[in-house]
């Protein structure tokens, strides 16, 4: 008779603990995701003075979004052990708990919307307001000038095509122009810091969408989403 199984000390379910942080940590690309916002989200705060219970709020939500996540792997990763084959009830199981993530995130974002908003377009009304006066044909300037440089690049360093792969990305150098000619023309708008950060998101999704593709990988992407933004902001401040 075997005898029985000894309970783990308090240090070893720490350890426990940490261990199954660092393994999703490790394995899941959405949880290395959440980490970092939440570490730029904190940085942001301290940054803004934002106000104790403000804090706590923040804090409180970037909890929710991490445990969500980790209870949607922990649930993945029961159903693959039950299960071998495809079964409908499974799959539902997963979305479910996948959902459960959007909606912690979204809850989240709104959170952090509502905190950083004002602050934030207080702050960078008076800079923007420096620098927006210039016509939207600016615009179309800073596009074709950012297309001229990302196939400029790409003809010096020999990789890719004009559309495809390469050296820098053109999809995210685009994208990301367009994020900061949308910021930099926005006029005294109420909205200015939630359309600016709607485009920056959408600007992330694209520069994303090509790393996940296999067609760029992470350093070309960052190389053209800073060409793109830089040559905007370029084009805008130095034209009188």
């Amino acid at each position: 008779m075997s005898a029985p199984r000894r309970r783990p000390s308090v240090l070893e379910s720490f350890n426990f603990a940490f261990d199954g942080i660092i393994h999703v940590l490790r394995t899941q690309r959405n949880m290395r995701i959440h980490f970092l916002v939440a570490a730029l989200v904190l940085v942001a705060a301290l940054a803004s003075g934002v106000e104790k219970l403000e804090l706590i709020v923040l804090m409180l939500a970037i909890a929710f979004v991490l445990v969500a996540e980790m209870v949607n792997t922990a649930i993945e990763a029961a159903i693959d052990v039950a299960t071998t084959s495809f079964d409908p009830m499974a799959k539902l199981a997963k979305d479910i708990a996948a959902g459960a993530v959007l909606i912690a995130t979204a809850v989240a974002v709104a959170i952090g919307y509502l905190v950083f908003s004002g602050q934030v377009a207080d702050r960078s009304s008076r800079i923007l307001d420096r620098i927006s006066d210039a016509p939207a044909q600016l615009t179309l300037i800073a596009l074709v000038l950012t297309t001229i440089l990302v196939i400029g690049t790409k003809a010096l360093t020999g990789r890719g095509t004009p559309l495809r792969g390469g050296l820098p990305s053109g999809h995210a150098a685009v994208a990301f122009a367009g994020w900061m000619a949308m910021t930099l023309i926005l006029d005294g708008s109420d909205h200015r810091f939630l359309i600016s950060s709607l485009a920056f998101i959408m600007a992330l999704l694209v520069a994303q969408t090509r790393v996940e593709s296999g067609v760029h990988s992470s350093v070309e992407v960052l190389y053209g989403g800073l060409l793109g933004a830089l040559v905007t902001l370029a084009v805008f401040q130095l034209t009188p």
